[in-house]
């Protein structure tokens, strides 16, 4: 363990050091999380997370910091607001009627510009680097979303807010349009207070679900989540799912839209987050007309290169098939739908193929 005398002090200095480098709020809390080490092992029990064999792999690890770096004590909690610049105070509706549009891509907002984890991880070194031109070296490493660790269970005992019944992270004065990393160190830092829930009878989060992915008050069932869907699946989209998921081609933000305590929510500061390539204006045609070097070229620097071009395909044929059953219904003509599906099938793989077909109504 580090030997630093001045503890209370540093910890003060953190947290405006760590204002001064973007993040809208910094927290420290220790690294126990055996009350959630219950709760985490039923949640993999149950197979809730899916094809996410990592979480399995590392098993409670996940709730023991300490065995992640060892000699560990504290963990310097930081929360990062990412709506972009170009919100307005009706984002959420502004989203919701997006979502109607049905021949429209909607992408989650987080991931219409900038890849939060580099934003983060740099953010994070910076602050780690001036906390040891204070104390000299100690031990410690930074993290967000990189892990296996129980990061919303770190902030929530750090105070950055309270698990909502959607499992995500929320925040009296912020709502849930934030990222959240942390520092794990072995400097025995003075500790803040714990969240406390806020969520009371409302249950928005779980009624609005496009798939019922929420079974029950903090209770998600990754496979039916439109995120998981979307981003962590690697094969095949179920077939009873697919009309759920509407034109949602890169992960879904319904939980968060429909949420009462995101009308606090932030508008960002960080000019990394603004909306790049168009993405929050695109229509399902256009991006699935991009070649691969367009996908790649375009999407540099985006976490949404990290699905590939192969599940990008996937997820946009479902969006067409949901717009042109939507014509359908309305008795219009499918026919440019049906062109730009039918151009893909000699030069796609078998996955992407399946998703076209079924888009066709095959």
């Amino acid at each position: 363990m580090t030997n630093y005398d001045n503890l209370p002090a540093l910890a003060i200095s953190i947290k405006a050091w760590g204002k001064e480098l973007g993040f809208s709020e910094v927290r420290i809390t220790d690294v126990d999380l055996s009350q959630y080490e219950a709760g985490l092992s039923a949640w993999l029990a149950a197979g809730h997370h899916g094809e996410m064999t990592y979480m399995e792999t590392h098993g409670m690890k996940r709730a023991r910091p300490a065995e992640l770096v060892p000699g560990s004590v504290r963990a310097i909690m930081v929360r990062m607001d990412y709506l972009p610049l170009s919100s307005t105070q009706t984002w959420q509706d502004d989203e919701k009627q997006r979502a109607q549009k049905t021949q429209q891509a909607v992408i989650s907002i987080y991931a219409r510009g900038r890849d939060y984890h580099k934003v983060l991880r740099s953010r994070l070194q910076e602050l780690a680097s001036r906390i040891e031109t204070e104390t000299g070296e100690f031990g410690y490493r930074v993290f967000t979303d990189s892990a296996p660790v129980m990061e919303v269970a770190l902030a929530e005992k750090a105070g950055l807010g309270w698990r909502g019944k959607h499992t995500l992270l929320l925040n009296q004065h912020a709502g849930s349009t934030f990222f959240i990393g942390e520092i794990i160190t072995d400097l025995l830092l003075p500790i803040d207070a714990p969240g406390t829930p806020h969520c009371g009878t409302c249950s928005a989060c779980i009624t609005c679900c496009p798939t019922q992915a929420i079974l029950a008050p903090y209770k998600l069932d990754a496979r039916r989540c439109i995120s998981y869907l979307t981003i962590e699946l690697k094969g095949s989209i179920p077939i009873e799912l697919r009309p759920l998921i509407g034109n949602r081609v890169y992960g879904c933000d319904d939980c968060q839209l429909y949420c009462p305590w995101n009308k606090f929510a932030q508008v960002s500061e960080q000019t990394g987050f603004a909306v790049r390539n168009g993405l929050d204006n695109a229509s399902l045609v256009e991006l699935f007309n991009w070649s691969e070097e367009e996908f790649m070229q375009k999407l540099e620097g985006s976490p949404i290169r990290r699905i590939g071009y192969e599940r990008w395909l996937r997820n946009l044929a479902v969006g067409l098939g949901n717009a042109r059953r939507q014509l359908i219904t309305q008795n219009m003509s499918t026919s440019e739908l049906d062109l730009v599906l039918q151009k893909k099938l000699a030069h796609v793989t078998e996955l992407v193929r399946e998703h076209v077909l079924w888009a066709l109504g095959a």
